[in-house]
């Protein structure tokens, strides 16, 4: 089974370099399923519905998600109905709109997707969530009797110690362990040595030449001057389009290969 896992999809530059992309890229790799990290889709902030059936046209089967997720209240639509393969990150409160995991009926059979929240930098650092390592347990012995042929994971953060900690933590126990937010791919792609495949950050989709897919000037006087400024998306320029092409056993559920793959337009 070949899974692609793109990268944050920030912004209108980054739906339309999906758009460019993924048709082509689908075939020309056979791709069964298509996940996207989704929690900057529309104007850098949460998923509309509009943009996520643009994207589910595109080719994406699956959406991931973060600290802006629930951004937008039209999301919880998607985020709680259990056949809307849209997720939210499975260690907030209970009391959060939304599953804390999806179940994907492939062709192949099951798989599960579920999104892991790490630490967030900045304004959302305060935000109560529940530990993550003991979640995902909790939710993998809630489900140790499913026959899935692949698990993943996906693991939202800032720290690159808790992204790389967590994936030798569940290697083996899981497909993959994919590591987002950064929005800068990592170099570390690897199948770890239990069989999971895992990398420190898949990177974004969206303008190149930018801050993580906003304006230098919006972002420099911030930093240079100390003045508050609203993050203005980058929409000009060329475009990239980060993502991780992930081989997968189903008989095993582990992973038999993990590659990078970068595209600049």
């Amino acid at each position: 089974m070949n899974i692609l896992y793109i990268g944050d999809i920030m912004g209108e530059p980054g739906i339309e370099i999906v758009e460019q992309v993924l048709p082509g890229l689908v075939t020309e790799k056979s791709i069964d399923l298509v996940i996207a990290q989704a929690e900057n889709v529309t104007n850098g902030r949460g998923l509309s519905i509009e943009d996520y059936e643009r994207l589910k046209f595109a080719g994406v089967q699956a959406f991931t998600s973060g600290n802006w997720t629930l951004h937008r209240e039209e999301t919880n639509k998607l985020l709680d109905d259990p056949t809307v393969p849209v997720t939210r990150p499975a260690n907030y409160p209970e009391s959060t709109p939304g599953k804390q995991y999806k179940i994907l009926d492939m062709v192949q059979g099951k798989v599960l997707l579920v999104s892991l929240l790490g630490n967030i930098i900045g304004k959302d650092a305060e935000k109560p969530v529940n530990n993550p390592l003991t979640c995902v347990d909790e939710i993998l012995n809630n489900l140790k009797e499913e026959n899935f042929v692949a698990i993943v994971i996906n693991f939202h953060g800032d720290f690159s110690s808790e992204k790389k900690v967590i994936g030798y933590y569940l290697d083996g126990r899981v497909t993959a362990v994919i590591g987002d937010h950064w929005h800068v791919p990592t170099n570390d792609a690897m199948v770890l040595p239990n069989g999971s495949a895992h990398i420190t950050d898949v990177g974004m989709c969206g303008s190149l030449h930018s801050s993580l897919g906003v304006k230098f000037d919006s972002v420099v006087p911030r930093w240079r001057d100390n003045v508050q400024t609203r993050n203005e998306l980058e929409t000009y320029g060329p475009r990239q389009f980060n993502a991780v092409l992930i081989e997968t056993d189903p008989q095993t559920s582990h992973s038999k290969s993990i590659k990078q793959i970068q595209k600049i337009l």
